[in-house]
Parts: C-alpha cells; sequence; structure tokens
C-alpha cells in the first residue's frame, strides 16, 4: 500500500564546518518529530562520519534516517548523494576522501565534530571538508549511481556552489535523478526563472545548517515505504511512485 511520507533529506550535523555545534543527533532527530518528518538525509559536506549515529537515534524514535553526504565536485558543484545500504555509504566516503585534498583550517572555516548517538564529542576531523574533490561532475554522479545510490543536484537556484551557479547551465545529458530547489525560492518561481529545471524531477529540502531550519522546507512522496528503491521509483514515477509537492 502506497502511503505519504514527508521528507527532508538534506541536514547537515556539527561534522560539516558550517554547521551549528547544536546539531548533534538527539537533537536532530528531537527537532525532525516536531517538524512532523517522516524520513531525514544526513548529507554532510564530503563525510558521513556522523551518520550512524543519527541512524541510531532515529531508529529509537522512529524517524527513519537516510545515509547520505554532499559532495563538491572539481567544478565546486554540490551533489547530494543517498543511500540505503551502509557498506556502500562507506565506499563512498572511502573514494571522497581518496580525491579530497587539503587540511581543515579550524580558525577560518570551523571545527568538524565526530560525535556518538549520546550526543558525546568522539574526536575532529581535520581533512578539508568545506573544500572540492578531484571528481569531475558527471564522475561524482557515475560513481553514486554505480554504488546503487540516488545523486541530486543541490540548491540549483544558489548563486554558489550549484550546478547552475557554477557552470551557467545544465550540462545536457547530466544523469542526476532530480534537482533541489532551496527553501530561499518559490520551486514555481525557479521553473520560470531557470526553464530547464523542468527537464528534471524537482524537490526541496532545507539545507539544513541550525536545528530551527530542520523542515523548513520538506518534500512528500507517495512510496510503499522509506527507502532508497522507494524514492527512486517516485523520482522516475513508476508504479504509481510520485512525489507529491513541498
Amino acid at each position: 500500500m502506497l502511503e505519504e511520507f514527508k521528507g527532508d533529506l538534506h541536514v547537515h550535523t556539527c561534522l560539516s564546518p558550517c554547521g551549528d555545534f547544536s546539531m548533534l543527533p538527539a537533537l536532530i532527530i528531537m527537532k525532525a518529530k516536531e517538524r512532523d518528518l517522516d524520513i531525514i538525509g544526513i548529507c554532510d559536506h564530503n563525510s558521513t562520519e556522523n551518520v550512524m549515529a543519527v541512524k541510531k537515534v532515529g531508529t529509537m524514535e522512529g524517524v527513519t534516517v537516510i545515509g547520505g553526504i554532499e559532495i563538491t565536485s572539481q567544478e565546486e558543484v554540490h551533489i547530494l548523494a543517498l543511500f540505503d545500504d551502509d557498506a556502500d555509504l562507506q565506499r563512498i566516503q572511502n573514494i571522497v576522501y581518496e580525491h579530497l585534498p587539503g587540511v581543515n583550517d579550524e580558525d577560518a572555516f570551523g571545527e568538524q565534530l565526530i560525535v556518538d548517538e549520546k550526543d558525546e564529542i568522539l574526536g575532529f576531523n581535520e581533512r578539508l571538508l568545506i573544500g572540492a574533490t578531484t571528481l569531475f561532475l558527471e564522475q561524482v554522479v557515475d560513481i553514486i549511481h554505480q554504488l546503487g545510490g540516488i545523486a541530486i543536484a543541490a540548491h540549483v537556484d544558489r548563486d554558489a556552489f550549484s550546478v547552475i551557479g557554477q557552470l551557467g547551465f545544465i550540462p545536457e545529458g547530466l544523469d542526476v535523478d532530480g534537482l533541489e530547489i532551496s527553501p530561499r525560492n518559490s520551486v514555481e518561481d525557479i521553473r520560470v526563472k531557470f526553464p530547464q529545471v523542468n527537464d528534471y524531477p524537482l524537490v526541496s529540502f532545507s539545507d539544513a545548517h541550525y536545528l530551527e531550519d530542520i523542515g523548513k522546507r520538506a518534500t512528500s512522496f507517495l512510496i510503499e515505504k522509506p527507502s532508497i528503491e522507494e524514492l527512486n521509483k517516485a523520482f522516475r514515477e513508476v508504479e504509481g511512485r510520485k512525489i507529491l509537492g513541498m
């Protein structure tokens, strides 16, 4: 039976250097419940190291947590990668780290906290997570799909770190599963401003870096259960699955 599930699939934790220190697993899940979210996606910059902690809390509290990562391509385009399988998530983490140069400067960019499900600090990630990988945009998308994930071009309406902002257009044949519109704009306005987005399924998430932003924008899906397989069907509108709205 198909049901409506409300999801915010672009949420950061305190691991992201631009994420607030309050973006801890238990507090994230608490806020997700307050906002009546059925699904959240954890997508820190170029790292997955806090995903499992949030998943553990989500399981205890009845919120489905999908593991993800926000990858920065060589062109400085942000791509959301979402996975069901934790092993695949670890594989893409390894690939990203292999192609991510630089060391974090905490004074310039902020601390990158690795935490557990009890919100206790386990350590600090010393990589330059805010930086760009050496992977080209098309490579990033191909790798995500090879590992069975969903690839979404992040906040395409923004001037910086979006495919349109960085390249000026969406490359013909770019095989992303969907495009994300940021909370700052209405989807209808972006459809008019950038007609090319109408060639793709559109979603909108919060890109939350602060607790109060979680669920500020969410997308509802008509699916059987909250999984990547079902979400993929909704993006492709097969077997009755579909994106309901934002």
